[in-house]
């Protein structure tokens, strides 16, 4: 399990490391390219986010809490759970169905964080990229 929750970790740093780095073609503001990346940027951080809740839930550190605690008939079950709560966490939109308890909360604040920067860091990286290009006559 503490594999799984170091490869999640890899997976949202080098997801935003890629945003970062992948800029538009020259004279262009934004490409569909640039798009597609930060589609799976999204993705990539949701999926990390939500295996980094899994493997602590399968570890017994209870982070995630369905009215009095997180139950679940099946492995499957669990993992529909997670993952909702992370891309309602990512996305800002909080239902409030499943709530975060004890450490998940500090981790349900730093993607709650990365979600409301991620659409930031898209428009700034490009806005920047274009301005470093040499303006032709």
């Amino acid at each position: 399990m503490l594999f799984i929750v170091a490869m999640a970790i890899l997976g949202i740093f080098m997801s935003l490391y890629l945003l970062l780095i992948n800029q538009p073609e020259e004279g262009r503001r934004i490409s569909l390219r640039r798009f597609i990346v930060l589609i799976l940027v999204y993705a990539t951080v949701m999926s990390g986010f939500g295996l980094l809740y899994l493997g602590l839930e399968l570890m017994g550190i209870p982070v995630l809490v369905e009215g009095d605690r997180l139950e679940y008939e099946s492995f499957f079950h669990l993992v529909e759970d997670v993952m909702y709560f992370s891309a309602v966490t990512l996305l800002t939109v909080g239902y409030g169905d499943i709530t975060p308890q004890g450490i998940g909360r500090w981790i349900a604040m730093i993607q709650a964080l990365i979600g409301y920067l991620l659409p930031a860091a898209f428009v700034v990286t490009s806005v920047f990229y274009r301005e470093r290009l040499p303006q032709r006559l």
